[in-house]
């Protein structure tokens, strides 16, 4: 079964950096576009980044300019680099992989980041 692999997550000073990563398999990885999502108790879960298999990027407005996402078709993997972290940045971080309306999308168990002095 296709499984997505979180790692990476912890807890950070603000102004502090942490990388996840998320690693697929048992799917054609070079035919989804992977993005990663947070969710906070009590909220709905909101995609921070997604990147397309042509590279193309999208990031939500208040994680831009810190967050970079990217991947590597070769390792199965997609990063999300996080800098300059505040601590609304707190929550649960899910990696997906999607390829649209016909197919099935794939979330990963998710990896807690807390932005906390």
């Amino acid at each position: 079964q296709v499984q997505l692999v979180e790692s990476g997550g912890g807890l950070v000073q603000p102004g502090g950096s942490l990388r996840l990563s998320c690693t697929a398999s048992r799917i054609f990885f070079n035919r989804y576009t992977m993005g990663w999502y947070r969710q906070t108790p009590g909220k709905q879960r909101d995609m921070v980044a997604a990147i397309t298999t042509s590279g193309v990027t999208n990031y939500a407005d208040s994680v831009k300019g810190r967050f970079t996402i990217s991947r590597d078709n070769v390792k199965n993997t997609v990063y999300l680099q996080m800098n300059s972290l505040k601590p609304e940045d707190t929550a649960v971080y899910y990696c997906n992989a999607d390829r649209g309306s016909d197919y099935l999308s794939y979330w990963g168990q998710g990896t807690q980041v807390t932005v906390s002095s």
